[in-house]
């Protein structure tokens, strides 16, 4: 069991630096259709190696000097992100304590993710024909983080496609550039997240092998994911996400069907 939450977790991280989604979105719905964790205990396990992944990678723009991340509209975003990151933690809590059975919440996070990531791909597909906007209002980038952090908190997939479209549609973001700040506000909801699960004590009961083997994978993947990405071109990199989005959605398919 071990070895495959692994390798979810490791390949996830380098396709999450790479697109800018997090990898949370590839590693939730996949190790959900595993069916060998509860959704509690994957959500936690996805947010941690999230985490993980986008600090790391943070870093390492901040220690390499990469002026691709834009402080004065991201940090606003995601301070607003980590805001929403606790109110999706919440929000997460009380649907969990709507439905005895789990796998119920497992559906409904599947059908949120699946409707979201066909958005998604449908935007991806089509933004070239689509007018965006260059948003400076200091307010409008906190409630657009705010939403995203909900959004985020309560799937469990760190941040995901939707912030790609939010950068590219309200802040005209470039592909690569959209990717590395998209990692940035996911590194700071994801700490909100996780504090807040802490605090709660709502930290579900996982193997500490476990949880520390995919917080290294985590990091792996970003160290990986970031050489990649410093190699090949913005049209290689949203290939790579209509692609990713595409098997996204079946999986979601497929857990809809099997927590149904």
């Amino acid at each position: 069991m071990e070895i495959l939450f692994f390798v979810i977790s490791f390949l996830a991280s380098v396709i999450g630096v790479i697109c800018g989604i997090g990898g949370g979105v590839v590693i939730k719905p996949v190790l959900d259709a595993s069916g060998i964790l509860s959704v509690s205990a994957i959500s936690f396990l996805s947010g941690c190696t999230v985490l993980s992944m986008s600090c790391y990678s943070v870093i390492r723009s901040k220690l390499n000097k990469e002026a691709v991340i834009d402080m004065s509209i991201s940090t606003y975003l995601g301070i607003g992100a980590v805001v929403g990151g606790i109110v999706g933690k919440q929000a997460f809590q009380i649907v969990k304590g709507m439905f005895e059975n789990q796998d119920t919440v497992g559906a409904v996070q599947a059908i949120v993710l699946a409707v979201i990531t066909i958005g998604t791909l449908i935007y991806t597909i089509f933004k070239k024909k689509i007018k965006t906007h260059h948003l400076t209002s200091k307010i409008v980038c906190l409630l657009i983080g705010l939403l995203l952090g909900i959004m985020s908190s309560f799937l469990g997939i760190g941040g995901g496609p939707i912030n790609l479209v939010v950068l590219y549609y309200f802040f005209s973001m470039e592909t690569k550039v959209a990717a590395q700040n998209s990692i940035y506000i996911i590194c700071l909801s994801q700490i909100a997240s996780l504090i807040m699960t802490i605090v709660t004590g709502t930290v579900p009961d996982v193997s500490p092998a476990l949880l520390v083997g995919m917080i290294v994978c985590g990091i792996l993947g970003s160290m990986v994911g970031r050489k990649i990405n410093s190699k090949i071109s913005s049209q290689v990199v949203d290939k790579l996400f209509m692609g990713l989005m595409c098997v996204i959605i079946l999986i979601c398919c497929y857990n809809m069907y099997q927590f149904m």
